[in-house]
């Protein structure tokens, strides 16, 4: 440290000097993400106007990877055997800070989830937070996490050991009302698959056996079943495959369901109601069915509440209007699971938008607008400045430090069952 900075320490005493330094390297990582403002905006754009859906975001992947590159960032791409996963790193410090950028957009209605913004954002926090990596004794990791929408990228990831050494990790999302937290619900995405026989529908349908009427005693009996659910589940889905032909008895259909809880173990139960509602549809009928889970269950999430605070005065300070800390979920995200093993952070970007909600087409326009563009500049501003807090922050710090980081490979995941 230079002698003039020491002189200065001491004249402050040691609080006033922690102060004036957070102070300072708050001011550098808000010029390192205002020089790169333009660049950041036209990522978001760039990424919004190729959405490509879970798994196959090639063109997300390499232009975020691309220019973390060009910032002097060490980049490993197709971590975890996913070809759009990556990790990009700078500094070599003793807390590693782990900022996640999702990639992945909705079929038909692209980012109406606003990973475009989410992306973006992440670069810019790994931009601002290298400016100041050496100040701060940090290593910076941003991770292209694909999937989030199904698929759960960020959970392979973890298994698979990309987030070991990482002391916290955090992200921002786009939401129709601003807010410190993310309240989620634990979900579980599910293809169940009835087999049955194909016949002529008039000329001899006797000998058919329906594997649409399956479908259809499942779904009535999830019908039923909603008015006995507890509060917090919420059991939806889809139709993906209803038959050949109307003249045909359908010998083979599909349905992706989601089912939803306040936690894992309420989960675990509620799967199980909905799974005797399919398997009644193929008793009724005579269909067999297989049940095919795609990929692990999102988790809750369990909100690290000294980064929220200091995130919340951040954002705050930034001009951004937090609502009141809400603590019901009703989204859910495969960070929650990220959170059950380290200090995580979710906070949301209120776009000013209802009644327009996430995963509507009009979103996805609210997405590229400059009201998004702002907003995802300023979210890398208060992630960076809450890492800071959490790097100069002395037992912050030290509680983020003391924590075993060792993640992947483990035979004790709280969602394994």
């Amino acid at each position: 440290m230079a002698s003039g900075v020491v002189a200065h320490g001491a004249r402050l005493g040691l609080v006033g000097y922690l102060a004036w330094m957070a102070s300072t390297v708050k001011q550098a990582a808000r010029t390192e993400i205002d020089g790169a403002a333009d660049a950041l905006v036209e990522l978001s754009h760039r990424i919004w106007d190729h959405p490509e859906l879970a798994f196959e975001e090639e063109l997300a992947s390499a232009a975020c990877a691309e220019m973390l590159d060009d910032a002097g960032f060490t980049v490993t791409t197709g971590v975890a055997d996913l070809p759009t996963a990556f990790v990009a790193e700078y500094g070599s410090g003793p807390l590693t800070i782990g900022i996640c950028s999702e990639l992945d957009a909705l079929p038909q209605i692209g980012h109406a989830c606003g990973h475009n913004m989410i992306a973006a954002a992440g670069v810019g926090t790994g931009l601002a937070l290298a400016r100041v990596a050496d100040e701060l004794g940090i290593t910076v990791r941003v991770m292209g996490t694909p999937a989030e929408e199904g698929g759960g990228g960020k959970i392979i990831m973890l298994e698979d050991g990309v987030f070991d050494g990482v002391h916290l990790a955090m992200m921002v999302h786009p939401a129709p009302q601003e807010g410190d937290v993310f309240p989620t619900l634990a979900v579980s995405h599910c293809d169940y698959h009835f087999h049955g026989k194909n016949a002529h529908a008039s000329l001899a349908p006797q000998v058919g056996i329906n594997a649409a009427d399956a479908i259809t005693v499942a779904q009535v009996g999830i019908g039923l079943l909603r008015q006995h659910l507890d509060p917090g589940d919420q059991v939806h889905g889809i139709v993906t495959n209803g038959g050949e032909a109307a003249n045909i008895v359908p010998g083979e259909t599909s349905a992706h369901y989601l089912v939803r809880a306040p936690d894992l173990a309420s989960l675990g139960k509620l799967e199980e109601r909905v799974r005797r509602c399919f398997e009644a549809g193929a008793l009724a009928t005579g269909a067999t069915l297989d049940v095919a889970p795609s990929g692990a269950p999102y988790s809750e999430f369990r909100h690290d509440v000294d980064l929220a605070d200091r995130y919340r005065v951040n954002a705050t300070d930034l001009g951004r209007k937090l609502r009141p800390r809400a603590t019901k979920g009703a989204a859910s995200t495969d960070m929650a699971n990220i959170s059950l093993l380290m200090p995580t952070i979710h906070p949301v970007l209120g776009l000013d938008c209802l009644p327009v909600v996430n995963h509507q087409p009009e979103f996805a326009a609210y997405c590229r607008t400059p009201v998004a563009d702002k907003a995802l500049l300023e979210g890398a501003i208060a992630m960076a400045w809450t890492c800071v807090d959490a790097a100069t922050e002395d037992p912050l710090r030290e509680r983020l430090l003391d924590a075993d980081t060792t993640y992947g490979g483990r035979d004790d995941y709280p969602w394994n069952r």
